[in-house]
């Protein structure tokens, strides 16, 4: 069984569209640990601000699988997909962490670089998992956020009802 992470947003209707994403991905996996949730301005494109959230879940599917499972629940939430990836968009789930795996794959990299680019992506993850190690920096979650600069791109903790 492989200890997964993953990364979810939305800046349209975003309330609804996280419950949908955590309801569905708790459907296919079962109780699924979960960090807070923290309101950001888009980056990258004039748009509305994102909630975003990072969960937990253990899983026998392989990473390919658990890609298939996101894209079903994209689908479900109405995502449209083009060529822009910095648009808004109903809801974003990303593959972050596969247990200690690094891979690089046509339609992911593990680990994701957004865990140690973004704070959105950062800080939940690590408010969630402190001790949780990187594996390619060797370096624990709680280590990466305490060195990082969120001074550019402030994170407001929101309270939803997930």
């Amino acid at each position: 069984m492989a200890r997964v992470y993953l990364g979810l947003g939305s800046n349209i209707n975003p309330e609804d569209n996280l419950r949908l994403g955590v309801r569905e991905l708790d459907w296919r996996y079962g109780d699924l640990d979960r960090s807070p949730v923290y309101r950001s301005a888009s980056i990258g494109f004039t748009g509305d601000d994102f909630l975003n959230m990072v969960v937990g879940l253990n899983s026998d599917d392989s990473p390919a699988e658990i890609h298939q499972q996101i894209e079903l629940i994209h689908d479900r939430a109405g995502r449209q997909r083009g060529s822009n990836r910095c648009a808004s968009r109903p809801l974003d789930i990303d593959l972050l962490l596969y247990d200690d795996l690094i891979v690089e794959h046509p339609k992911f990299r593990l680990p994701r670089s957004d865990v140690l680019k973004y704070g959105f992506v950062l800080r939940p993850l690590s408010e969630l998992e402190p001790k949780l190690v990187h594996p390619e920096t060797g370096r624990t979650m709680h280590e990466h956020w305490q060195d990082f600069d969120a001074s550019g791109h402030p994170l407001v903790p929101v309270r939803v009802i997930l």
